[in-house]
């Protein structure tokens, strides 16, 4: 039985099955985000309402990350992506029937609901990066990443059809993007269901023992170490340090481009096409992070990562037309995939099999909290001090994120070289 988990066929079909559920769901996610800011100020009576429904789902992807990464270490991962994606489900519903009713505040469970399955099916890099061999889990995160390109051009195209389908029924065609969210999250939730089998835990288990005895190496208690424990390592340190200040960095100085374009007379043309080649920049490069990884190492693409943030920061105040800023959104959504993609893979290596969930599960709250932090300051500082103090802070945070890179990193290397 052990012999049939450890097959490539097997990892296969469970990766391939994680990157369409993955993808799947970031789609209904974007669907469903594009016209959320316009429907909190409409369902709030102002513009001040706007933001509320982002925030509240940040806050509910950030609640949900560790108790999803508990579950899935009790009950497989199949389950904990099976409840998790049901919440997307549940959240379109109640969305769809808060906008039928006017209710911000049930609008707000529904995002809240909607952050929630978000924090769960972020988690699908780390399973599918276990359900790998080691040396292949950087190739297998980078994979699932790169769904996000067919997600981001996808998610907005789906919204007109959609709006204009549900207004042919009599609905409000803010319903559109929320029934098309639950339905695509319907559709993860069967995906993971039936083809996630067997069970991705069962077969890191298996990968684990394997690669163990293979080293004489000694297999992790069932237990696993204690959170505290886990901080220790220099190595998770700095995987939890990429991916908290990349996703910082990513956040503060893309949420408010689109204010800083307005203010310039940029078309709303202009400003699509620096989002759409922010997103192209965060995922369509993930294949070329994979490989970056397997030839530099974890430690050296982190510090890449950091670098290509700098610049961003650096290149951001250059002048208020459309080429710098398009070349800033680029490269700090490619420092952002370096950082991320070499931050998970670092943390998946440094875990054992059975501390991975929950381990896992709470730096999804680290990276929900870094993005709401940065959502959150990114208005307040452009307003005291306009795009000059935006690069301030995210060339500083890069700078932070480097220096981790090289404090830690040294006992990484260290590590691993000892373990070899």
């Amino acid at each position: 039985m052990t012999k049939d988990l450890l097959t490539p066929a097997v990892r296969r079909r469970l990766i391939g099955t994680l990157f369409a559920a993955n993808t799947t769901f970031m789609g209904a996610q974007i669907t469903a985000f594009t016209l959320m800011s316009i429907i909190g100020a409409d369902l709030g009576g102002s513009d001040a309402a706007a933001g509320i429904p982002s925030t509240v789902s940040m806050i509910g992807r950030a609640a949900a990350g560790y108790p999803i990464g508990w579950l899935m270490d009790r009950l497989g991962r199949r389950a904990g992506l099976t409840v998790g994606y049901m919440l997307g489900v549940l959240s379109g519903i109640i969305c769809v029937l808060a906008i039928g009713n006017s209710s911000l505040i049930g609008f707000c469970i529904g995002v809240a609901l909607s952050g929630m399955a978000r924090g769960t099916s972020e988690q699908s890099r780390y399973i599918a990066a276990e359900a790998e061999v080691p040396e292949r889990r950087a190739k297998a995160i980078g994979f699932i990443v790169a769904g996000g390109t067919i997600a981001a051009i996808a998610g907005p195209l789906l919204v007109d059809p959609a709006s204009n389908l549900v207004t042919s029924f009599g609905l409000s065609l803010f319903t559109g993007p929320y029934i098309a969210s639950a339905l695509l999250s319907l559709i993860c939730v069967l995906l993971v269901f039936f083809l996630l089998r067997p069970d991705p835990l069962q077969v890191g288990k298996a990968i684990e023992a394997a690669y163990n005895l293979a080293h004489n190496l000694t297999t992790s208690t069932e237990r696993g170490r204690t959170f505290r424990q886990v901080l220790a390592e220099p190595s998770v340190c700095l995987a939890m340090a990429a991916l908290l200040i990349g996703q910082f960095v990513m956040t503060f100085l893309m949420v408010i481009m689109p204010v800083h374009m307005h203010h310039h007379a940029h078309s709303t043309g202009a400003i699509s096409w620096v989002i759409a080649l922010h997103s192209v920049g965060m995922y369509a490069v993930s294949p070329l992070t994979s490989r970056l990884i397997d030839r530099m190492g974890r430690t050296n693409v982190i510090i890449l990562g950091s670098l290509t943030l700098a610049v961003s920061a650096l290149v951001t105040p250059i002048a208020p037309t459309f080429v710098p800023i398009a070349v800033a959104m680029f490269l700090v959504g490619v420092g952002w995939n370096f950082a991320f993609i070499a931050g998970s893979s670092l943390l998946s290596d440094a875990l054992t099999q059975n501390e991975r969930g929950r381990i896992q599960g709470a730096s999804e709250t680290v990276i929900a909290v870094a993005g709401g932090a940065g959502s959150l300051s990114s208005g307040l500082v452009f307003s005291a001090s306009g795009v000059a103090g935006l690069s301030a802070v995210g060339l500083i945070s890069s700078f932070v994120l480097l220096a981790a890179a090289m404090i830690w990193g040294r006992s990484v290397t260290v590590a691993t070289v000892a373990g070899d």
